[in-house]
């Protein structure tokens, strides 16, 4: 058969040309048995091993493909093309040629920002949609309007430096304060921070009153008012990475089988998406303790809190005052986050308020002020800080914990997608049918200022909890005996993943990492319909799989005909977006059939939008469009349901 391909338009060849990346030219698209770029007619793939074979990217070698990375979100910089004869090109070369160097390239950045008023001019200027372009870049602490501080030329008599706090905490800040002096005038100081939170002992008729079990958070946390946080008995948990992978990835098997009835008859869908309330690392919270000066005779002692507005400490109920009997040690384990936010003017003002020491507090004056609005942003664009560290980099400052909790930013609920088909996972116990939800939770780590890492508040606590029933195998012991829990609740069974799965049609499930999880469900049940069983393929993008490779050998069928392994640091190095490349008439078939659908899972920043470019790519070749149409037609396609992207 033979295809009639209309040569492309001028306005495609200019704007391939003139595209912000090499991925945006339709000649990166490799010419193999599985893509023919030149081919638009859409077809089903003949061969149904997806393996790497025949690959011929038009003479350009692999290093010099700028491709994007799950693992950076560094964009690539666009050669400028030389596509017009400028008017003393001819002269430059000669000079070139004359003095042995190469044609320099003309720039292809223009400087129009040095300083904070350059910034608000440009601002300004642009409007609404400039600002809206920039938004996506700012840490939103007003960099943009600070105000420098008065430079001292030499020693000055009667100027007083400040002296930084000696300690590791504050020398990990590496904040800049070479001109603050006790003297320094600083201007538009944000005020103290309204206290919401306030204690008082309990009634004498809650004397009696007991509060739930450690390791559930009270029931006053509702993050889906007014049923209560369920808590699930944690089956089985064990690793799916090996030693040495650069993340570790943890499955669990949650028991769901007495999980409370809810309004609109609910349940467990493919795709879907449970909800974890995670509890923040008893050391943190004991050091907090100490840190403020509390007794340990007091952090588990009933009080009655008090709360003047809001939804704190319930996360999404209703905004009003409240009464609660509750401990210091729930409150803070439970209800707000110490670690997972960037920290606030009102959090710096309300510790300069409290520090006795007067460098100390000169200093957190700087950072709630206009004047130290560089570091302030300098602080929100690293490493988030935890209110340890801060309270150990100014230990005079010993605020009240009621009022520190007016401050602090509520500990929010986990999000992870079900790893399997809920309707088909069930585990025999004794005579009865247990039900099973399960989950992949990869660990988020990021540097310690007492040194080595420290994990993510949610990942952080499923892995200690699977870290107990992996130990507990290995020594002999059921972890039924351990009475694990895991506090969840029914959260996202109508998130874009579960309401785009459709039973029919041709499926392409593209993901890396822990993307891939909610994946697996969907294959499992495709395998239950004997006419959808060979309609779905899966691009995995993994980095090396001896490490890291997830769920190999349990996806439920011949997996080397429906799935594709892709390494990015083993054999031919390659990523997720490269393979789409490749698959250019797989992506081109689903996607233009009838109920055809593409999903797309994992990281955002890297493999989410090298992706997102690799399918305008495969639109660009095989459809002869020019990258705005390109981009449209995707656009449209995620309008109507076929294209389903989720990425964090």
């Amino acid at each position: 058969m033979v295809h009639a391909v209309l040569p492309p338009t001028l306005s495609s060849r200019k704007d391939s040309r003139f595209s912000h990346s090499s991925n945006g030219d339709y000649r990166t698209i490799p010419v193999s048995s599985t893509s023919h770029p030149d081919n638009p007619v859409p077809e089903e793939p003949r061969v149904r091993s997806l393996s790497i074979t025949d690959t011929s990217f038009d003479g350009s070698s692999p290093t010099q493909e700028t491709e994007g990375s799950t693992d950076s979100d560094t964009p690539s910089t666009p050669l400028t093309p030389l596509d017009e004869e400028q008017p003393d090109s001819h002269e430059r070369r000669k000079s070139s040629a004359e003095s042995g160097n190469g044609q320099q390239r003309r720039a292809s950045t223009v400087l129009i920002s040095q300083n904070s008023e350059d910034m608000r001019r440009v601002l300004e200027s642009v409007g609404t949609a400039g600002t809206q372009k920039v938004q996506p870049l700012c840490c939103g602490g007003g960099c943009c309007r600070s105000q420098p501080l008065t430079k001292i030329r030499g020693p000055v008599p009667g100027a007083d430096a400040v002296t930084a706090p000696d300690n590791e905490a504050f020398r990990k800040l590496n904040l800049n304060i070479d001109y603050l002096t006790l003297d320094s005038e600083l201007t538009n100081i944000v005020p103290i921070p309204e206290k919401t939170v306030s204690f008082s002992p309990v009634p004498a008729s809650a004397l009696d009153l007991k509060l739930g079990p450690p390791d559930h958070p009270p029931t006053f946390v509702q993050p889906h008012p007014p049923y209560n946080v369920y808590r699930a008995p944690l089956h089985h948990a064990r690793e799916l990475t090996k030693p040495g992978a650069e993340k570790r990835t943890f499955h669990f098997d949650i028991d769901v089988t007495d999980y409370p009835a809810e309004s609109g008859n609910v349940d467990f869908v493919v795709g879907g998406a449970i909800g974890v309330c995670p509890k923040n690392k008893e050391e943190e919270v004991d050091d907090i303790f100490n840190l403020l000066g509390i007794p340990k005779s007091i952090r588990d002692k009933k009080i009655t809190l008090h709360t003047t507005k809001g939804r704190w400490p319930t996360i999404w109920g209703d905004d009003q005052p409240r009464d609660l009997i509750t401990t210091r040690r729930e409150l803070l384990s439970w209800c707000s986050d110490i670690q997972s936010y960037p920290p606030t003017k009102p959090l710096f003002r309300l510790l300069a308020e409290y520090a006795t020491e007067p460098n100390e507090k000169k200093i957190l004056m700087f950072l709630s002020s206009a004047q130290g609005q560089g570091a302030f942003c300098d602080l929100r664009t690293g490493s988030y800080i935890t209110v340890s560290q801060l309270l150990h980099a100014f230990p005079s400052s010993q605020p009240p914990l009621d009022h520190l909790l007016s401050v602090l930013n509520t500990l929010m609920p986990r999000f992870y997608s079900l790893s399997q088909d809920p309707q088909i996972s069930c585990q025999r116990k004794d005579t009865k049918c247990r039900k099973l939800v399960e989950i992949a939770v990869s660990v988020a780590e990021s540097e310690d200022w007492k040194g080595g890492l420290r994990t993510g508040v949610g990942s952080g606590y499923l892995e200690r909890l699977a870290k107990q029933a992996i130990d507990a195998e290995q020594k002999g012991i059921d972890p039924g005996r351990l009475n694990l829990h895991v506090p969840m609740f029914r959260g996202l069974m109508a998130n874009p993943l579960a309401k785009r799965f459709a039973s029919d049609g041709p499926m392409l499930l593209i993901g890396a990492g822990v993307g891939i999880a909610p994946f697996r469900g969907f294959v499992q049940r495709r395998l239950q319909s004997a006419n959808c069983a060979n309609k779905v393929w899966v691009l995995q993008g993994i980095r090396d799989s001896l490490l890291d490779e997830l769920y190999s050998g349990e996806w439920g069928v011949e997996e080397d005909k429906v799935r594709t392994v892709v390494q990015s640091r083993r054999g031919e190095s390659k990523y997720v977006q490269e393979e789409v490349r490749h698959q250019a008439d797989l992506v081109w078939f689903v996607i233009n059939a009838l109920d055809g659908r593409v999903f797309v899972c994992g990281s955002g920043k890297g493999m989410g939008e090298g992706v997102e470019a690799a399918l305008v790519d495969v639109a660009i070749a095989k459809g002869n469009l020019n990258r705005e149409e390109a981009e449209l037609f995707w656009q449209n396609k995620k309008e109507a349901g076929q294209y389903i992207a989720e990425t964090w």
